[in-house]
């Protein structure tokens, strides 16, 4: 606080177009004796009314680089100290007139009586306008050192089944150090995580539409975050659900059975076949594997083909190119290439081993030495800064963004620019110096104190977890083993809950949280007993990969068919079925070759390599299906990247680019050899539809295929082709359509 001649109320007369203007210089701790009313509270009444009204949002006073036409606040008021001095002190204390409050200029402009670029923010007569007043009136006191802190936020309800139309009010309250409880539900922000299910008022009441499930809705007050979750339900009969296999079935049926959604019935064999071999081997099964499986009778292949899977090289390429993307693993240069190379093979014998995920992320963080002794070095060297380095760690492994935080307090979480910095400090002492491959760093421990500098504070910082401390790092200890200690640790709440959570949505096509790599209290899970299920199993397994895959895809929840019945249509989020999804660029170009019995060259790699085995970005130039269907570039740790939508660019690429025409026209591919295989038509017309959806053909998808096959073909001409040449044009139009249909291009 300043000193007592400083605060006290200053006069500077200024002589301006020969009239005397007096300035009013307000200071922190400055109260009128005049004063009418109970005091107003700068850090508990003014500061929750800014907010409340936008002003300190990032679109407006709060934007980055100097706020909003001269005037700046901080980000959700999170700094409220730095907001008294521009709010007073800045343009000469303009924007307040002690004596007319209600001319002051924050007021007039709030209230829209003077030209605003924000709008109307302050109604003239609203209890919000008037707390203002009453506090300009008052002096403009500053009591940030001597205002009762808050300590508490609660809301209520907290949970509630609402019905489909339905609505329910909030209450939001607040508890001050001195136990003081106050109904802040006028002052705090309220906002529902899908629009689409439930929306809530200013006033904290939430409308809830025809869309049934789980809806949160996040409520914000002075830095504290509560979260109200509704539950919509169908109401339908949930009967002759299938036998649990593992818990998973067990969470899912019982949300399920709280909602009234019935889910659909199990897929069949054919279905799940092709299903669960895309989703982990990352390509179709083989018409071997599919006459196999459909052949066989006992009532456990199902989960013996599963860890055939995981046993198979297969799964290793597949996952490899999963996490080499999220770890950046780019070539820019051809310097990059031995550890692009290097550490992706590096990622794949760690796959093909099941080394335990928490001594994964330990090897990685902890990496030192050369890229040829050391491969999970080659991390450090698109990762290069500190701050690069603990963002990539928080939002990848633990679940949590911080990026925010470098430049204010996030705000939606609890993470300030300390907790940032402290986690950077971790990898304060990283050295680098040449190694004796071009291009390449070697990387080691700087023996020293480990320390991060709070760049707006100054502040040193020694390294500390996320909510945790840290006991002292000596000089000679590297201190990101310290920090690969507590994520592995069995009571870290994020590491092994992000990873499950990741995996989760790669199965089912949506994370129990989304996005799956923003974890945090104000974005709840829809269905947190599962959530809390999966992270226990996954840590008692001692981080086991291959078992958490077995776990998910033997759960009779994964199997269900995704065809929906009456009531689930429109289930978004239950898993009440098994929601389609595109094929992944990868998988899709390999999932062509397959079927069209070709392949796909790329250079400098072995003949016969698939796409989903490709060590890192760099492919993605050389081939336009790739970039087309949105193979990712590595340039972020975020699943985003990968593009799983449609597009039009991708429909003309399967159904008229040169690289499709050549791929079916091959004299070496599977409608060339069927043009000639002396079978007869049905056993060929079976064969690419097992090919193609494991399964086969039903009776009037057969005929309608014998029917296009005995068609008259004519040349350009119109004269009639000679029988090979109409067989083999035949063939190329059947392999071309069951290419193009949904059930081809989707996992179903």
């Amino acid at each position: 606080m300043r000193s007592v001649e400083a605060r006290r109320l200053g006069w500077l007369a200024l002589q301006s177009a020969g009239r005397l203007v007096v300035v009013i210089g307000l200071w922190c701790g400055v109260r009128a004796d005049a004063a009418d009313g109970a005091p107003v509270s700068f850090a508990n009444d003014v500061m929750p009314v800014l907010t409340k009204a936008g002003c300190n949002i990032g679109v407006c006073h709060a934007k980055a680089g100097g706020g909003q036409n001269g005037f700046q606040l901080s980000l959700l008021g999170f700094e409220p100290l730095e907001d008294y001095e521009h709010l007073t002190k800045s343009d000469r204390g303009r924007r307040f007139s002690p004596h007319a409050p209600e001319g002051s200029l924050l007021l007039r402009k709030g209230a829209g009586l003077v030209p605003h670029g924000g709008g109307v923010r302050l109604k003239p007569d609203s209890a919000a306008f008037a707390t203002l007043a009453r506090w300009i009136q008052q002096g403009a006191p500053c009591d940030l050192e001597t205002a009762s802190p808050l300590v508490a936020f609660d809301l209520e309800p907290r949970r509630m089944v609402v019905p489909r139309n339905g609505t329910q009010q909030l209450t939001a309250r607040a508890t001050y150090a001195d136990g003081s409880v106050r109904d802040v539900t006028s002052l705090a922000l309220f906002e529902s995580n899908d629009l689409a299910m439930a929306e809530v008022s200013p006033q904290g009441l939430v409308q809830v539409h025809e869309i049934t499930g789980k809806v949160s809705v996040m409520v914000r007050f002075q830095g504290r975050v509560a979260v109200f979750s509704a539950t919509v339900p169908l109401g339908a009969p949930v009967e002759n659900l299938p036998s649990p296999a593992n818990f998973i079935d067990e969470h899912v049926f019982a949300s399920l059975k709280e909602v009234g959604i019935p889910p659909s019935a199990t897929c069949d064999d054919s279905t799940f076949l092709r299903r669960v071999t895309l989703d982990i081997a990352g390509r179709l099964p083989t018409l071997d594997e599919t006459s196999r499986f459909l052949a066989a009778t006992n009532a456990d292949k199902r989960e013996l083909w599963v860890d055939e899977l995981l046993r198979s090289q297969d799964y290793a390429d597949y996952f490899a190119g999963k996490w080499a993307a999220l770890l950046k693993n780019r070539r820019d240069d051809a310097s990059d290439t031995i550890s692009n190379f290097a550490f992706h093979a590096w990622v794949r014998d760690s796959l093909l081993a099941n080394k335990p995920y928490d001594q994964f992320v330990r090897e990685l963080l902890a990496a030192t030495g050369t890229v040829i002794g050391n491969p999970p070095v080659a991390w450090y060297k698109r990762v290069k800064e500190p701050k690069q380095q603990l963002e990539d760690v928080a939002q990848l492994f633990l679940g949590v963004r911080m990026q925010c935080a470098q430049c204010h307090h996030h705000p939606f979480e609890r993470w300030s620019q300390d907790d940032y910095y402290s986690l950077s400090a971790f990898f304060s002492q990283v050295g680098r110096k040449p190694s004796a491959t071009r291009g390449e760093d070697m990387i080691y421990h700087k023996r020293g104190v480990a320390m991060a500098t709070n760049v707006k504070t100054g502040q040193s910082l020694k390294p500390a977890a996320l909510g945790d401390a840290i006991e002292a790092i000596p000089p000679s200890e590297d201190p990101r083993l310290r920090l690969a200690d507590w994520m592995g640790s069995k009571a870290n709440p994020f590491f092994a809950k992000a990873l499950v959570n990741r995996y989760w949505k790669h199965f089912f096509q949506r994370g129990l949280i989304e996005p799956e790599d923003d974890i945090r209290d104000s974005n709840p899970p829809t269905n947190p007993e599962l959530l809390a299920a999966l992270e226990k199993h996954f840590i008692e397994s001692g981080f086991d990969l291959k078992d958490l895959v077995r776990t998910i895809t033997r759960s009779r929840a994964y199997q269900l068919s995704a065809q929906p019945n009456e009531a689930n249509v429109t289930d978004r989020q239950g898993h009440s079925r098994f929601y389609p999804r595109r094929l992944q660029a990868e998988v899709l170009l390999d999932a062509i070759d397959q079927v069209s019995e070709t392949g796909t060259e790329f250079a400098n790699l072995p003949p016969g390599t698939r796409a989903i085995a490709l060590p890192d970005n760099s492919y993605n130039r050389s081939s336009a299906f790739l970039r087309v269907f949105g193979r990712p570039e590595g340039e972020s740790v975020c699943e985003c990247e990968r593009v799983q939508t449609s597009s039009l660019g991708q429909s003309l690429h399967l159904i008229n680019s040169g690289e499709m025409k050549g791929k079916l026209a091959s004299p070496s591919g599977r409608a060339e050899r069927l043009a000639k295989d002396e079978r007869s038509p049905e056993a060929k017309v079976s064969e690419l539809y097992r090919a193609a959806f494991s399964r086969e053909p039903r009776s009037d998808e057969l005929q309608t295929a014998l029917a296009w096959l005995a068609e008259p073909r004519l040349d350009a001409a119109g004269n009639p082709l000679d029988a090979a040449a109409a067989s083999r044009e035949a063939w190329q139009d059947l392999l071309w359509a069951l290419i193009n249909t949904k059930e081809f291009l989707f996992n179903h």
